[in-house]
């Protein structure tokens, strides 16, 4: 009798996934897959090879939906592949990612899923160190960024359409740490930190609000120094998926809480050796 090839999972016919991942980006060498370095797609595709996931990643069409320098941070990251072992994938992928990088979510997706090019939109924050003086002139000034506009003073943009369309931006504060949102169909590489750059000198007074508009409509001048990568989070990534919950990671968690102790405390004796 011919073998029933539905019911033998080495005939199971093969289901493009997607996961929202988190990382902290201090220790990777960016999100981009490199050969001698540490990136956060590079330990992706180790973990999926771990558990028989998939060989080849190209084959596998594994793919992130944008790119993040060295340094920077993702709570809205979106990796997409396709696999012959779904279930194992949803069960077991944060059993191999290392603690700094984790998967808070899946969903089940069509064949021809592309997270980069399916995306709706991005939303970046972006954290300053030192509470700006002036937040109100520095949300009055981000509110100019939205439409869309030559961003070539904000930017590397080599080849690249300078333009682009911001949706929304913002200045807030929380919890005494004060962030700049913004969220558009696409950023040029180093645009949200030369943005901050900008809404900095606002704040603190060392520009009026209404250099942001001159900025953008005299493209020629020379483009902003970026604001450090570690004030920066890739916040969301809007592919318009419903996303399946994962469970906490106890590993995850411990690191971050660990991290949150240890800075805690050198602060405590930065301030104290400073004091007077």
């Amino acid at each position: 009798m011919a073998e029933d090839q539905t019911d033998n999972p080495a005939h199971a016919a093969p289901v493009r996934l997607a996961f929202s991942v988190s990382y902290l980006g201090s220790r990777f060498f960016g999100s981009q897959m490199q050969a001698a370095s540490r990136t956060v797609e590079g330990e992706f595709v180790a973990a999926c090879r771990r558990l028989s996931l998939f060989d080849d990643w190209r084959k596998a069409g594994f793919l992130f939906a944008g790119r993040t320098d060295r340094g920077v941070h993702a709570r809205g990251q979106v990796a997409a592949f396709t696999t012959a072992e779904p279930e194992r994938a949803i069960q077991t992928i944060n059993t191999r990612l290392p603690p700094d990088c984790w998967c808070t979510g899946y969903a089940e997706v069509s064949p021809t899923f592309h997270p980069r090019y399916d995306a709706l939109s991005r939303t970046y924050r972006y954290y300053f160190s030192d509470p700006p003086a002036d937040i109100a002139s520095m949300d009055c000034a981000s509110a100019r960024f939205v439409g869309n506009h030559n961003f070539s003073n904000f930017a590397r943009v080599g080849d690249k359409n300078p333009y682009r369309m911001v949706l929304s931006a913002g200045v807030r504060e929380e919890g005494g740490f004060v962030f700049f949102e913004v969220t558009a169909e696409s950023f040029l590489w180093h645009q949200v930190r030369s943005m901050a750059s900008a809404l900095l000198l606002v704040g603190r007074k060392n520009a009026p609000a209404d250099s942001i508009p001159l900025l953008l409509e005299a493209p020629a001048k020379r483009p902003l120094q970026p604001a450090p990568a570690e004030g920066l989070i890739l916040w969301k990534t809007d592919v318009g998926i419903e996303w399946v919950p994962l469970p906490a990671r106890e590993r995850s968690t411990k690191f971050m809480d660990h991290l949150c102790c240890h800075h805690a405390l050198m602060e405590k004796v930065c301030r104290t050796l400073n004091a007077p």
